[in-house]
């Protein structure tokens, strides 16, 4: 089955190239588009795509708000990739925060985005991990008030695991790593974003940057 994705940017000319890139692929389906955020609700449920690739900025609701609203109202809730101009923009940290999967850039080459779209899908390792620890060592501080890592009592490999999600390594580079195997990495993921209450790799990575347990830098 395809990867079916919604574009969501109130700019034609970027909702083109990023169709005319993605369309090229045989494993990945456009199947529609939307010019603000808040057209999005609508059309995730009626289209039910696996990703959104959503701006970051809009006029009417931005991808922020956008976000939340699908997380919050939406029962089975697509990906989500921020698509975005500047990576350093503190719009897109608060887009991650708010529940996003991860972030493209407007200027990635082609087999980029392409990459983005495939890995976020399927949601096995976290996209942009150095560009993930600068966004939290800028924005983030202060921020871990209430933070779920002193309640969540993780076990000595969990805590393992989840200092290398924080690298960026996938199951399989963790599974290495540990000299496991790749199902009980998962297990120990699952887990992880079980006990942190975690929707995501990258929530549980931001989680862990904002509470101080991985350090940014």
């Amino acid at each position: 089955m395809p990867v079916t994705v919604l574009l969501v940017d109130d700019e034609p000319l970027v909702r083109t190239g990023l169709r005319a890139v993605l369309e090229a692929q045989p494993d990945i389906e456009v199947v529609g588009e939307a010019a603000d955020g808040a057209a999005v609700i609508p059309l995730v449920r009626q289209l039910r795509p696996d990703v959104v690739a959503m701006d970051v900025r809009m006029p009417l609701l931005d991808g922020i708000e956008a976000t939340r609203a699908v997380l919050r109202t939406v029962e089975s809730p697509p990906k989500i990739l921020v698509v975005t101009t500047f990576e350093d923009d503190e719009y897109v940290y608060e887009a991650l925060r708010a529940g996003a999967d991860g972030f493209l850039l407007k200027r990635a080459r082609p087999a980029e985005i392409v990459h983005a779209v495939r890995l976020v899908a399927e949601g096995e390792s976290l996209l942009f991990p150095a560009s993930v620890r600068r966004l939290a060592a800028r924005y983030g501080d202060g921020r871990g008030a209430g933070d779920p890592l002193s309640e969540a009592r993780l076990t000595d490999r969990e805590a393992e695991v989840l200092r290398l999600m924080a690298r960026g390594l996938t199951n399989a580079e963790i599974a290495g790593r540990l000299v496991v195997g790749t199902e009980t990495v998962k297990s120990h993921v699952s887990a992880v974003l079980a006990k942190l209450g975690a929707r995501d790799r990258t929530q549980a990575v931001i989680a862990a940057y904002e509470s101080g347990f991985v350090a940014p830098g």
